[in-house]
């Protein structure tokens, strides 16, 4: 038996987990963490989101609480034996045990229990199948603090039963192997051989779904090695990925570009030989305008807007942004720039201040221009004097080339 007594998890010991804490123990539920935030806690890191878990029912807890005046909110959840109850400014998300009765490789039909291994046995991950309780006592019954210990990514019991409750499970697979795994390729063999044989359930999930994860796979470690694996495995087509995607590139690009915090269609363009594979994507995965438009983007200009060789190889990018009538263009080259693995480039363009033209219409009527049409072809060539002189030449210096002229 372990008991954990980490300053993180004295942390998590606000007002109201206390508060909540007593009302179970007053009524004789337990309570527990469960799931990532155990695994988080095992690992030295504060959790994000803490999930508990409880031998009393929705109804039982909806009475507890009720009785308590305590506010509860959505009651999205109930149906999956899901009660959130919000104390001292602080939501808590507690589910009753619960046994898996009919799954269809997406939804799951539930009943409730008060056996935790049951529970435990429902879970996808044997990292992500733990519970803590308050007192720090540990409940591992399929040896996933071993597993989290040896940095192994393994599913609870057989991979294909798992995997068929939920087919997205595959892609969970991949994202904890990225975020937990040292090194690529240590699979066990049956793992990727019931993958390889379910990935087709895939086809059944929705592009939401799958774009949540993906992009999880995309900003952790060992990328290139795990969507060469989902080419092996038969997965990339099911998920929206371009058949024949270019993985030499994606190699390349993904080499250099993880420490730069890159978005994760940065990465994925990579992938792209042509706008067809971005169209594709957006009609499985229904992924945002936002995210489309910095794919095209980028595969648009990857190539041919490079740095310029000689003392200021910034420019090219500098003018682009100069040029362009969009607002956001400055974030899209910044993109463009981690994509080319250009880290130095890119320091020096967040710190670049966009300047503004000094020069506007009402100087030119001063000095006596007075047609639109001549003002506006006046501006456009200082702009361009502007320009080559690198944004660098005030109003007075660009007013006396129209002088001389």
């Amino acid at each position: 038996a372990m008991k954990l007594q980490s300053p993180q998890f004295q942390e998590l010991f606000t007002p109201g987990l206390r508060s909540v804490a007593e009302l179970f123990e007053k009524k004789n539920f337990e309570l527990r963490i469960a799931g990532g935030a155990v695994r988080d806690l095992l690992s030295g890191m504060t959790p994000q989101d803490v999930d508990f878990a409880t031998t009393a029912t929705p109804a039982e807890m909806k009475e507890m609480f009720t009785s308590a005046g305590v506010r509860l909110i959505n009651n999205k959840g109930e149906k999956h034996g899901t009660i959130t109850a919000r104390l001292h400014e602080q939501n808590f998300e507690i589910t009753t045990l619960r046994i898996d009765i009919v799954t269809d490789g997406r939804h799951a039909e539930v009943e409730f229990t008060t056996d935790w291994e049951k529970d435990a046995e429902r879970r996808d991950l044997t990292v992500n199948s733990m519970f803590l309780g308050l007192d720090g006592m540990l409940y591992d019954f399929f040896n996933g603090y071993e597993d989290l210990k040896n940095k192994k990514i393994r599913f609870v019991g057989k991979a294909s039963e798992r995997i068929q409750e939920d087919y997205l499970r595959i892609l969970r697979y991949f994202r904890f192997y990225g975020r937990i795994a040292e090194k690529p390729d240590q699979h066990e063999p049956n793992t990727l051989q019931a993958i390889k044989e379910n990935a087709k359930g895939l086809a059944g999930i929705s592009g939401e779904r799958i774009w949540v994860e993906l992009k999880k796979i995309l900003l952790g470690n060992h990328v290139d090695h795990l969507v060469r694996l989902m080419y092996e495995l038969d997965i990339a087509r099911y998920v929206g990925l371009p058949l024949d995607g270019d993985l030499e590139e994606f190699a390349r690009v993904t080499k250099n570009i993880q420490s730069l915090c890159p978005k994760p269609m940065t990465v994925l363009t990579s992938l792209f030989k042509g706008k067809d594979d971005i169209t594709n994507l957006d009609l499985r995965l229904k992924i945002s305008k936002e995210e489309k438009n910095l794919g095209l983007f980028l595969m648009k200009h990857r190539q041919e807007l490079t740095k310029a060789a000689g003392l200021e190889p910034l420019r090219p990018y500098q003018d682009f942004v100069m040029d362009s009538r969009e607002a956001n263009t400055n974030s899209k080259i910044c993109e463009l720039l981690k994509y080319q693995g250009e880290e130095h480039l890119l320091r020096e363009l967040q710190q670049w201040t966009v300047p503004s033209f000094p020069v506007s219409g009402h100087d030119l009527r001063k000095l006596g221009v007075s047609s639109g049409k001549e003002i506006g072809a006046v501006l456009q060539q200082l702009r361009e004097e502007w320009k080559k002189s690198g944004y660098h030449m005030d109003k007075e210096e660009l007013l006396s080339c129209l002088k001389k002229s």
